[in-house]
């Protein structure tokens, strides 16, 4: 329904009402209609589902068709990303917001500042999808509301070409509400608990959920050690509950996004059911670090599992977790990506210890094997220091090609000294192009930074500091920050306006017409930011 029609189906509805709603004017609801098109976080996850799903199938069809997202703690901070990725590039497509747990529990947890261990209030997550939706919501209605104020202008002024420009681009508008995936972590306890969780995050909006196979009450960050996983039929109740969720609340189409940790996980916590050779449960036992059982009479309290008719005693920890044998985690990521993809995942993400196209791509290739349209969801971490991984890279490389690289210490290339080198610079180019040629060779569909703005918030909040409580001062803060606002455009330098004072005063104005006291006037010092 265009804009027009609001307003005309709005004065039917209020003629209906024989003189007693005559203090309501059509054009008013019109306008609040339109700057408020989601009503419910529902109406959201079909919505930004029905993105993703088109955005997936484009990808496709033309791997250079990626999509990426930056991890936003707070809804300010998603909402200034989606404004401006609106100006710089004109549009959001292929532009999402990822939601990560790690952010929550060291930023947003009542408890204060927490590790990823999956010890924060769960409830803080759907509590941060919302808001990340109120505040993309509050800009559209923000961007609305000051073309409804032009085009007020254009018909006072008489300008009916204006006008209809105007009003064709309120038609147009694109909405700042994208998909967010959303870090649901190990899905904070058993099956059920993770379905309620998800049913939740789904309601606040949340299109895409992304869980781990990692043990709930072991979970650790994905770049850290200590790393328990569970056996494969156990993570897979709760992708089917996460998908029963979705389905309960009419979100058909939404976007089940499973983690794999096995590379850099060795440890397990229970041995797998199994009932027949090859099965699951025998697979992921298949991969245990075990020892023959030569004596019965030494077993004490141990668990013991037939393999090729020898029975064997897996290797156990003090604190009752079982090992894998070293390096097959390579191999039970690939048994994990393929598993799950079989059993209703859309996306994967394989959890790596570095950024290294070609050691994904050679798990990608075994997986795309059995599944030839498996996508990846890769998270580009500030956990690896891409400088260092990058340039050591570059230097491998070199060494191989028999290209002298006596002037560089491979353990040292993080220094600054190596920073206008040879090495470096094309080191440099191969973090600016790792995104398109990971997505052509390794199957990225979805490239996410899931930390950024944790990192941005100190180092801009370090840089002032520095000025404004040296000898700067005041002009530290003027130059650094406010002068940078007004000179690149930065619609937050007039806060008041996206704080939602303008809104505010359109309000004020349909309420209570003429005696409504508005604060946008002629002394309001917002105006200085007009030249």
């Amino acid at each position: 329904m265009t804009y027009q029609e609001q307003a005309a189906r709005a004065a039917s509805l209020i003629q209906q009402h024989r003189g007693t709603w005559d203090g309501i004017d059509a054009e008013a609801v019109a306008r609040m209609r339109v700057q408020n098109r989601f009503l419910t976080g529902i109406d959201i996850a079909r919505y930004t589902a029905g993105i993703m799903r088109r955005d997936m199938a484009a990808y496709d069809a033309d791997p250079a068709a990626y999509t990426q997202s930056l991890g936003c703690w707070h809804g300010f901070i998603g909402q200034q990303k989606i404004i401006s990725i609106k100006k710089h590039f004109g549009t959001t497509k292929g532009r999402y917001l990822y939601l990560s747990g790690w952010m929550v529990a060291a930023l947003r947890s009542e408890f204060g500042p927490l590790p990823d261990q999956s010890m924060h209030e769960k409830t803080s997550v759907p509590a941060l999808i919302a808001e990340l939706y109120t505040f993309l919501k509050q800009a559209d209605a923000r961007e609305l509301g000051m073309l409804f104020r032009d085009l007020d202008e254009a018909r006072a002024s008489g300008n009916a070409v204006e006008a209809q420009r105007l009003s064709n681009a309120i038609d147009a508008h694109e909405t700042h509400v994208v998909p967010i995936i959303a870090d649901i972590d190990a899905g904070f306890g058993n099956a059920e608990a993770t379905y309620l969780l998800a049913k939740k995050m789904i309601e606040a909006g949340a299109c895409a959920l992304q869980i781990e196979n990692q043990v709930s009450d072991e979970k650790q960050c994905g770049h850290q050690d200590g790393k328990v996983t569970v056996p494969h039929e156990d993570f897979l109740a709760k992708v089917r509950a996460c998908r029963y969720a979705f389905l309960e609340l009419g979100v058909d189409d939404g976007i089940i996004v499973t983690r794999t940790d096995s590379l850099g996980a060795g440890l397990t916590k229970q041995i797998a059911y199994s009932t027949a050779k090859g099965d699951l449960g025998d697979q992921y036992n298949a991969f245990l670090d075990c020892e023959p059982v030569e004596d019965v009479s030494t077993l004490r309290g141990d668990v013991v599992i037939e393999r090729d008719g020898q029975l064997m005693r897996p290797k156990r920890l003090a604190s009752n977790l079982f090992q894998f044998r070293e390096g097959t985690g390579a191999d039970r990521c690939v048994l994990d990506c393929i598993t799950s993809l079989q059993n209703g995942a859309d996306l994967l993400w394989i959890e790596t210890e570095k950024p290294h196209i070609e050691q994904i791509a050679s798990m990608v290739d075994r997986i795309r094997a059995v599944v030839p349209n498996a996508k990846l969801v890769y998270n580009n971490s500030p956990s690896f220091n891409w400088t260092l991984n990058f340039r050591q890279q570059v230097y491998d490389g070199w060494v191989g090609e028999g290209r002298d690289v006596s002037g560089y210490d491979r353990a040292k290339l993080m220094s600054v000294d190596y920073d206008a080198s040879e090495l470096a610079l094309e080191a440099d180019e191969k973090i600016r192009t790792f995104q398109r040629e990971a997505s052509a060779r390794a199957g990225i569909f979805h490239h996410l930074i899931t930390l950024p703005t944790y990192h941005t918030a100190a180092l801009s909040t370090d840089n002032l500091a520095r000025e404004y409580f040296g000898d700067a001062a005041m002009l530290g803060y003027v130059k650094g920050v406010q002068r940078q606002e007004i000179r690149q455009g930065i619609a937050c330098v007039r806060h008041q306006n996206m704080s939602g004072s303008d809104i505010g005063d359109d309000h004020k104005e349909y309420f209570a017409g003429e005696a409504a006291l508005k604060a946008g006037g002629t002394h309001n010092t917002m105006n200085q930011f007009a030249a």
